[in-house]
């Protein structure tokens, strides 16, 4: 059997605390990087990336973006679609006031203002929490797409309302506008999620996420241990906002090109986001990234075998999909509250012990 402990020794306390002890896990990773990096790229196409590889490369942005805030910092969250637009309208006001600039620093940048947002709308975090935060969070939601929707300067006064992304390109290749290839698209937003993946993984695993989840298990008792609750929440709702900030402003400017704040960024990108981190798993890196592929996947899959295959009308199977979708969720709530990322971490485990019993 491959997938051994045995013969695997940590002689210095980096490879002791390594992501992946397992060399298999090692491997598997790298390779998966490598098919992502170097082989997608050059057999995907414009079908394939709109309706399944770009979508789900932006929605696990947002997806680790909320976990962090509600997954690993307890802290639940409506608002994630109006945050998302708070990153969609950043990144179209850089791009139009500074065309010369990279739309990579645009994204990043339009990603800081969402968290300033965030920290803002975070502050009542730390008289309430549960429901009573939820319901602010979604106040905020529908405050942030009342705001888009009647100031003409964040639509340059189109007489539409719409945005539109101009025509910007990295390494000379189109990322938006009507010249994007489908291999430009995929590997703009792979790189970043890598990054910001990255990232996401070493937060939760130092210092800052273990103050996270002290505040998430029991705040009380985490504050007299020594945990600051007010950086500690802030920067939680923060980080969650920069991510959910670079999902929304990648979403508008890569994916759809233009958008209507009302129709793209609505409460229901909000629950379907929410959605996303239970069904994946709350609290999880794997479970952000398994969410969002259930998510995007599940509808292609539904479209092509219900109304493609089977001749079933469009509209049932927009329903059939949500009451899967709410099946699931109250089976993950009630069964296992972890997700599917508990599922694969079971599955692991048996694994490792086989054919020995668990």
């Amino acid at each position: 059997m491959l997938y051994r402990e045995a013969g695997d020794f940590k002689t210095t306390y980096a490879a002791d605390s390594q992501t992946f002890p397992i060399r298999f896990d090692r491997f598997a990773y790298w390779s998966l990087l490598v098919v992502a990096f170097l082989v997608v790229p050059f057999v995907i196409n414009d079908y394939w990336a709109n309706a399944v590889f770009v979508p789900f490369l932006i929605y696990a942005i947002a997806a680790l973006g909320l976990n962090i805030l509600t997954g690993y910092c307890g802290q639940v969250s409506l608002g994630t679609g109006g945050f998302m637009a708070v990153g969609a309208y950043a990144c179209y006001k850089l791009m139009t006031a500074f065309p010369e600039v990279s739309i990579l620093i645009h994204v990043l940048l339009a990603g800081g203002v969402t968290a300033a947002v965030g920290v803002v709308f975070g502050l009542p975090s730390l008289r309430i929490k549960g429901f009573y935060l939820a319901v602010a969070t979604l106040a905020a939601q529908f405050f942030l797409v009342w705001l888009f929707n009647k100031v003409p300067w964040f639509y340059n006064y189109s007489a539409s309302g719409q945005i539109s992304a101009p025509e910007r390109s990295v390494l000379g290749h189109a990322v938006t506008g009507a010249q994007t290839t489908a291999p430009a698209k995929y590997l703009f937003c792979l790189a970043i999620l890598f990054a910001l993946a990255w990232l996401a993984r070493n937060l939760t695993r130092g210092t800052v996420g273990r103050k996270w989840m002290a505040i998430r298990d029991m705040d009380i008792a985490a504050e007299i241990i020594g945990v600051n609750p007010l950086t500690t929440k802030l920067s939680a709702f923060a980080i969650s906002s920069f991510y959910i900030g670079v999902a929304g402003a990648l979403f508008f400017s890569v994916y759809l090109g233009a958008v209507e704040v009302g129709e793209a960024f609505g409460i229901q990108k909000s629950f379907l986001i929410l959605f996303m981190i239970i069904i994946g798993g709350l609290g999880s890196i794997f479970g952000s990234f398994a969410g969002a592929a259930f998510m995007v996947l599940l509808p292609v899959f539904l479209k092509n075998v219900l109304v493609g295959h089977l001749g079933w009308a469009t509209d049932l199977a927009a329903h059939v999909e949500l009451m899967i979708v709410g099946a699931l969720i109250v089976i993950f709530l009630i069964a296992e509250p972890h997700g599917m990322a508990q599922l694969w971490r079971l599955a692991k485990e048996k694994l490792r012990l086989w054919p020995f019993p668990h």
